[in-house]
């Protein structure tokens, strides 16, 4: 069996902010902090240096993206729109800690964020970033479309309900209290927004996404 290769964490927002070498000691400094702003490095000197960088700038850095698609497939898939906003989760375990945001798709400007919160799933988190992406954009009058790349929080937000299988309890109060408002907001609202699936085998990562893989 072969060894887990050792991470190292760099939180720049936090009760505690540095490099931290284990996930426990990482949790500790982003539990119950809003908006706290942390990823996993291969190495401690480039975590170390990230440090001292922007948490932005390294935020979904993938490097150029390959397809393994051939060109019919992706003649057939097209582009993305670019007027559009993009939304995704991201949880460490499941569950776990888990955070969503939305951002433009084109700018990759972060537009909304939620989060960390102390125990949630990716599904809950991606449905909770298309219903926040919905608002969002009708608060501003938009008719851009939403891009995931979740089809269960597709589901989930035409079904208007969110069909999680993990059960309510004192460490995700505050979740769950979040999941009741986003369904009331699907049921008392109307939008003509289009929530597309990103094409990720075509174009890579989404652009919301965390880059914490």
């Amino acid at each position: 069996m072969s060894k887990k290769k050792k991470k190292y964490y760099t939180v720049w927002k936090g009760h505690h902010t540095g490099v931290f070498e284990t996930w426990d000691d990482c949790k500790a400094q982003i539990k119950n902090f809003e908006g706290a702003q942390y990823k996993s490095f291969d190495a401690f000197e480039t975590a170390k240096q990230a440090l001292k960088g922007n948490y932005y700038d390294f935020i979904s850095k993938k490097g150029a993206f390959k397809s393994g698609l051939n060109q019919l497939q992706l003649d057939r898939i097209g582009q993305p729109n670019f007027n559009s906003i993009s939304v995704d989760a991201a949880s460490s375990g499941n569950p776990g800690v888990m955070e969503y945001r939305g951002v433009d798709t084109k700018t990759k400007k972060q537009l909304f964020i939620q989060g960390p919160f102390e125990e949630g799933t990716n599904n809950i988190g991606e449905f909770l970033a298309i219903v926040h992406g919905l608002a969002y954009l009708k608060q501003h009058n938009s008719d851009r479309i939403i891009y995931t790349d979740s089809r269960t929080a597709i589901s989930w937000v035409k079904k208007k309900t969110c069909n999680t299988k993990l059960e309510r309890n004192p460490k995700n109060e505050k979740l769950f209290d979040l999941i009741e408002r986003a369904v009331n907001w699907l049921k008392t609202n109307t939008y003509n927004n289009s929530i597309a699936k990103w094409e990720t085998k075509a174009w890579g990562e989404i652009p919301a996404d965390f880059g914490r893989k």
